[in-house]
Formats: C-alpha cells, structure tokens, sequence
C-alpha cells in the first residue's frame, strides 16, 4: 500500500483550552444548531489546498457571517457541518487561513494538506500475505465440527474467547460497527450478510457520498478495510473466517484517498458526522489523520485540524457513539517527553522534528473518549511494533506478532481476515488489534443496548483480561530491550487494563 509510514495512537485529554473549545456547541446552554446548510460544490483546482474553518458559535448568525467571510477570502465551500460549526473549503489564495484566522466569528482555520490538490493512512505493519487457494482447502480439511473452514488458523478468535463467546450471544443486528477506512467490498461472500449498505457512504472530499457502491475501496489494493470488516463481523455462514461478533452489523465509511490512501481531516469529519447521523453504536479507526504524525497546538494549521477532527467525534459521542482507534505501529512511548517524528508531512516533503506527545496530538486517537488500543500475539506479550505508554493505552487486543509463532495449522503469527475480490489473507499491526476491541465493544452493547459510550469503555475495561509488566521486552528476540513497560497489573502503559474478552461481554 502506499501510504504504510509507521503509524501510532495514543488516548489523552486535550489541553483545557482546546477541549473547551472543541465542545461548545454542545454545552447545554448553546443555542440549538441550525439545520446543515447547503453545500457549494466546488471543483479541485489545480493549486488550491484544502482548508478546515471553525466557527465560535454553531448559532445561525455566526454560521452566515463565517461563510461570507470564506467566499470574501476566496474560498469554495464543499460543505458545511453547522451542527459543529465546521466547514470544509477549497481555496488557492496563499493568505486564505491567515484572512480567516482574522475574521469575526472563527475559532481556527488550517489547512489540511501540504501540497497542492490535483485535479484527477493505515496501521498494518507490512505487506498482506494471500491465502491460496491450495492453503484455503488444506485449511478446510482441518477444521473441526463447528467451525468456520478457515477458522483452525484464527488463534486470535480463540485467545480472547470470541469462538465461545458466538455460542451464547454473536451479537444483535440492531448494532452497527462503522469501519472508516479505505472503504469495504461488501460483495465479499463472507461478509455480505452483515454489511449495511444504508449506513455506509463515501466520505473522500469531506462531502458524503451515498450512492451505490461508492463505500466500496477504489482497487483491490486498497485491502485494509475490507481486512478490518471481516476482523470485526464476518458471519458464521460455513464461508471462510468468522468476525468477533458474527451477528453484528458492519458498515463502510471510505475516507481513504483513491490515488494517495491518505486520510484527510475532511473526509473524517464527514465520517465521524455521518456515522453519529446514521445510528452507528461504535466506529473502528484504524489511521491517523493526514498529513501530521502528530499535530503541534504552537502551528495554527495543526491546531485547526485538531478542533475540527475533535468537534466531529465529541458530537458521535454525544449522539451515542463509542470511538476505538489503534495505537499506531511505531513502538513509541508515548509517555516520553520527546519522539523524533520524520515522516510529516507524508504529503509533501517529510522533515525532521522532536515533539513532545503531550502537546502535539496524534488525531483522532488522542482525543478525549476515543479508546487507543494496543497490540499482542499469540502469546500475550505486546506486539514488536505496537506504539504504548502509562495513561495512554486504554486495552490491548490480538493484532498478530511474526514472533509469536501460534500452534495453527499455517504456524502464521499474524490475523487471518478477508481481502476484496473475494480472497483471504493476513495482516499485523493495531489495525488489527483496534477491530478485536471493536467487536467486543459491539458484543457489549447488544447485551447492554441502553449503554452509553462511557459505559461500554468501562466495561470493556473491566472485563478485560490483566496482564502485568514484562521484566524485560525484547519483542524481535535480538537480545536489545525494545521497550520499557510501566505501572501496575491492572493498568500499565504495554496493556492499558488488559486484553479485551469476548467471553465476559456475552455472560
């Protein structure tokens, strides 16, 4: 895949002012947001950027007053989400956030891009390894009674009880896991009973788009959300693989770009709006938002992209939603006080800079409410590559370790899922772990219909299975300590509160 840099997550409360600020509109004495206004749909021209422009207010006349503001700058609005009080804007005036930052009524505004738009991000952790069929039938051969055909090699099933647990409860059809990501091919026979196509769209462009199909990847390439919809509910139906919650449903929110895959603040506004106005119980984020690693409160630009990212899932969460995203595939701490980030922008020309992780924000994991999730194999340990750290992660869930052999009839470490086009394969990384925790939390709210999103994440972390500090980390096996675990068995920084379990969800 093209947009694979090494990807991280992490779970704090923002600043005070910045969280202030992201949930205005929400507070009980706001005045009642306006109906959305109407769209401009505005063409990409060649030169422009991308820019998100956050209102103060979400009242009428502040809504009006911003938009004249945007057209007086120059810019073309693609949409507005008066209900946050952001716009998404295409503009090629090189002053245009300047002129905004300046005008009555904004709170931020920033570009998301650091290049240009052309006229025409995900957290595995290297490339997808088909199943052939050769294998598939081998697989089949060794199922046993009750099992799906490819389920012997679904270790991750097993170690947190999901097998057991579909014996008692898969899950209700009334709850809806939304995958943003780079779209799902819901023509996947192992997935096609689950999905719901009326609570899927196309998020690109930060428009949505819900014509038929248009939630599907743009090639098979783009596998990442496919993997991830099978991970979280491929039904028991005697096809392929089975999802941790097989009865729940599934929909596709693409938010990927279809050149470069990557995930633009934009399109996840459009995505956390859309999942919150559609019913969706829970969403899985398996990315950080693009172009920044990590976005740095000092840069007006990064600030703005926090507010608006912030806004839209503060307002899923309102409406209902629980969040889950993945730590990220970077094996930071980010507890530290300083991470060398080399790779943003990943748009343009990537620079060096140290930043300190709790002022500068991965999005949208880091945001308040939103539940990071960290990685292990089959052996409990945290996965080589997962991103960690004390008050940060929340749970850890089976992501797939390439060192932690499993005893499966392929010996592959990492998690078995679908791919478009009908295929099957593995993957690693906390985009896979994120989907584990995703299906527990879908579990939890079929027997727990009436919970909030607060409540499920307590659950979740009450049920979850403690796993203590390693006296020692060396997940390669080279013999270098690779990472450094602290605090206490029920909360520590490689596991958060533990390995989520299917089985306590259900009983």
């Amino acid at each position: 895949m093209a947009h694979l840099p090494a990807r991280r997550r992490m779970a704090l409360a923002l600043p005070i002012g910045i969280a202030l600020t992201a949930s205005f509109g929400f507070l009980p004495s706001a005045v009642a947001a306006p109906a959305d206004a109407p769209a401009v749909t505005a063409g990409s021209e060649a030169g422009s950027l991308s820019y998100v422009v956050n209102a103060r207010s979400t009242d009428a006349h502040t809504i009006a007053s911003v938009s004249k503001a945007i057209s007086a700058a120059g810019g073309s609005i693609v949409e507005t989400y008066a209900k946050i009080g952001v716009f998404v804007v295409h503009a090629s005036n090189p002053d245009f956030g300047k002129q905004l930052r300046a005008a009555k009524g904004v709170a931020s505004a920033g570009a998301t891009r650091t290049s240009p738009l052309s006229l025409a991000g995900t957290t595995d952790e290297g490339a997808v390894q088909k199943l052939s069929k050769a294998d598939a039938q081998q697989l089949a051969a060794a199922a046993a009674p009750g099992q799906e055909p490819m389920e012997a090699d679904q270790w991750d099933l097993r170690a947190i009880g999901a097998d057991q647990a579909a014996k008692i409860n898969p899950g209700s059809s009334k709850v809806t896991v939304g995958v943003i990501d780079t779209g799902v091919d819901d023509t996947h026979p192992d997935i096609a009973a689950n999905f719901s196509p009326s609570q899927s769209a196309n998020c690109v462009g930060g428009k949505a788009d819900t014509s038929p199909g248009a939630w599907r990847p743009a090639t098979p390439d783009h596998y990442h959300g496919t993997h991830v919809a099978g991970e979280i509910a491929a039904p028991r139906n005697g096809v392929g693989v089975a999802g941790v919650a097989p009865g729940v449903k599934v929909a596709g929110i693409k938010v990927a770009d279809p050149v470069s895959e990557l995930f633009y603040p934009e399109a996840v506004v459009c995505a956390f709006v859309f999942a919150a106005d559609h019913g969706i119980e829970v969403t899985n984020n398996s990315y950080y938002v693009d172009p920044w690693l990590y976005n740095c409160m000092d840069d007006p630009d990064q600030r703005a992209i926090v507010d608006a990212v912030n806004r839209a899932q503060t307002y899923a969460q309102r409406k209902g939603t629980l969040n889950l995203a993945s730590a990220g595939n970077s094996n930071h701490d980010l507890d530290s006080d300083a991470i060398l980030d080399d790779s943003s922008p990943d748009d343009s020309t990537a620079v060096d800079r140290t930043i300190d992780p709790h002022k500068c924000f991965d999005v949208p994991t880091q945001l308040k409410g939103v539940v990071t999730v960290s990685a292990t194999g089959v052996n409990k340990a945290k996965s080589y590559y997962s991103t960690y750290g004390r008050n940060v992660i929340d749970i850890a869930a089976p992501g797939g370790d390439k060192y932690q052999i499993p005893d499966t009839p392929s010996k592959n470490g990492r998690i078995l899922s679908i791919l478009p086009g009908g295929e099957y394969g593995w993957l690693q990384g906390t985009s896979m772990a994120s989907p584990h925790a995703a299906g527990v939390a879908a579990l939890l709210k079929s027997a727990h219909p009436k919970a909030s999103p607060a409540q499920l994440q307590a659950m979740m972390k009450a049920q979850a299975d403690e796993q203590a500090c390693p006296a020692d980390y060396d997940g390669n096996g080279d013999g270098v300590v690779d990472a450094w675990c602290k605090g206490s068995v029920a909360d520590n920084g490689f596991y958060g509160s533990g390995i989520v379990n299917a089985l306590k969800a259900v009983k």
